[in-house]
């Protein structure tokens, strides 16, 4: 068990913050035309989240929850890991300013995709990291992704993500859309998220926007 009084404590303080907030669920926006939409899950999607809208190119990012069974699943019904669903980001992107490749790059190094059903404090299934693949050549660049990751020896242990086919994904409450942003001030952002987001600034600063490259 991976749980701690830290983790206790910041989910009192996730608790605290849902009330009062809006739960009504977000809409998935539509594709438009010239866009390309890619899915990803590592971790908390509240991070994923804003390390993926800094990326160039990348015009939106919706947090939501893929990879189950359970149809229009709530957040409390995630947490409960009886849906099968992970926290997750999808980006809408043009792919004439950022390639699919670069993308998926990204995301392996915003998150730890080297932990099993675990990031930091969070522990469950609902936090694993998922790439999920819509063609056969996002499939092959996400595995050449992984080989390329490994024999660099960036992280210490290899890399456990699942690299799926994509079938849903449902969008998150909408006090869950931009929480990055909007509660800089919480402890959780500040000591989980926010190092999580600099790793990746750190790891992909030629692909930031302008503002995020200081």
């Amino acid at each position: 068990m991976k749980k701690s009084i830290l983790y206790i404590l910041f989910s009192v303080f996730v608790w605290g913050c849902a009330n009062g907030q809006d739960h009504t669920i977000a809409k998935v926006p539509a594709v438009k035309p010239g866009q390309a939409v890619a899915t990803f899950a590592g971790g908390c999607f509240w991070a994923m989240s804003e390390a993926m809208s800094e990326l160039k190119g990348v015009d939106q990012v919706v947090a939501g929850f893929a990879g189950g069974t359970t149809k229009n699943p709530t957040y409390d019904e995630v947490c409960t890991r009886t849906t099968g669903h992970a926290e997750t980001a999808q980006v809408y992107y043009d792919p004439k300013v950022i390639s699919y490749e670069k993308l998926a790059e990204a995301f392996f190094y915003a998150h730890n995709p080297t932990e099993l059903n675990y990031q930091g404090p969070d522990e469950g299934t609902d936090y694993r990291s998922v790439a999920f693949y819509r063609t056969p050549e996002e499939k092959a660049t996400l595995q050449g992704l992984i080989k390329r990751i490994n024999e660099s020896h960036h992280y210490n242990a290899p890399i456990v993500s699942q690299v799926v086919p994509f079938t849903v994904f449902y969008a998150a409450e909408k006090y869950h859309q931009g929480y990055y942003k909007l509660h800089p001030e919480s402890g959780y952002i500040q000591t989980v998220s926010v190092p999580k987001v600099m790793k990746m600034r750190a790891a992909e600063k030629a692909l930031l926007k302008p503002e995020f490259q200081k």
